[in-house]
């Protein structure tokens, strides 16, 4: 028996050209449909990097400019220092420099100086009676015209705050009976020792109290002794 198709060919092939056109159309638009995702999620992170790094870029130029001005007052401070000494070593029977070669001189290894302070104030006067009066100025009542005592001389002390730190107590020990056997200092006193950890490492920072000896004048030779200590020239 004979099977007559009565659709046409040119229907059936137009009806396979749609579906197929369709199918296409559909493809093409979910790929321009990731794309534009994939385009979008490229630009929110194109934003972030360029956010990131304006933010960046604004920390540098704050650090280059706190370096800067970190560096100019260094530059500063070593010109003050610098102005500082001499006029010490100008007005001062002994010059801070020189201090500053014993306080380093006399350090133990492993001793590290973190802060010096040096303060100069007027030493307390004391008072003694004065002379009794004679019997002519008792008589005369000049004696009560005088003052009941006389005032010493007045001289000025300097005192060391020494701030440091130190691997253990033995070294700080050995740099307070170092520094209490110069021919600069006494009264050296230990005001402050804690221990402190850096990872692994423990240390002790440490606080010493000190005074210039008020007798004690230097002769050239003798700062220049002092300076040139251990292979050093402050």
């Amino acid at each position: 028996m004979v099977k007559i198709d009565f659709v046409p060919d040119d229907y059936i092939q137009q009806r396979q050209s749609s579906r197929a056109n369709f199918m296409y159309l559909v493809l093409f638009m979910i790929l321009m449909a990731a794309i534009g995702v994939t385009f979008s999620i490229l630009k929110l992170r194109e934003r972030s990097v360029k956010s990131a790094l304006a933010a960046a870029d604004s920390k540098m130029a704050k650090a280059h400019e706190q370096i800067a001005q970190l560096e100019e007052l260094q530059t500063k401070g070593k010109a003050m220092m610098k102005t500082m000494v001499m006029a010490a070593e100008l007005l001062e029977p002994v010059p801070k420099s020189v201090v500053l070669a014993c306080l380093t001189n006399n350090m133990p290894s492993g001793v590290s100086l973190l802060e010096l302070k040096l303060t100069s104030e007027e030493a307390k006067t004391s008072v003694s009676p004065a002379p009794a009066a004679s019997q002519y100025q008792a008589a005369s009542g000049a004696a009560g015209s005088e003052q009941a005592y006389v005032l010493k001389e007045k001289s000025l002390q300097t005192n060391i705050e020494i701030k440091g730190i130190a691997p253990s107590d033995i070294e700080v020990a050995d740099y307070i009976a170092r520094l209490g056997a110069s021919e600069l200092l006494t009264d050296v006193a230990l005001v402050e020792s804690k221990e402190h950890k850096m990872g692994a490492t423990k240390f002790r920072e440490f606080k010493l109290t000190a005074m210039l000896r008020a007798d004690r004048r230097l002769t050239k030779d003798d700062i220049e002794s002092i300076r040139t200590q251990s292979g050093k020239t402050i």
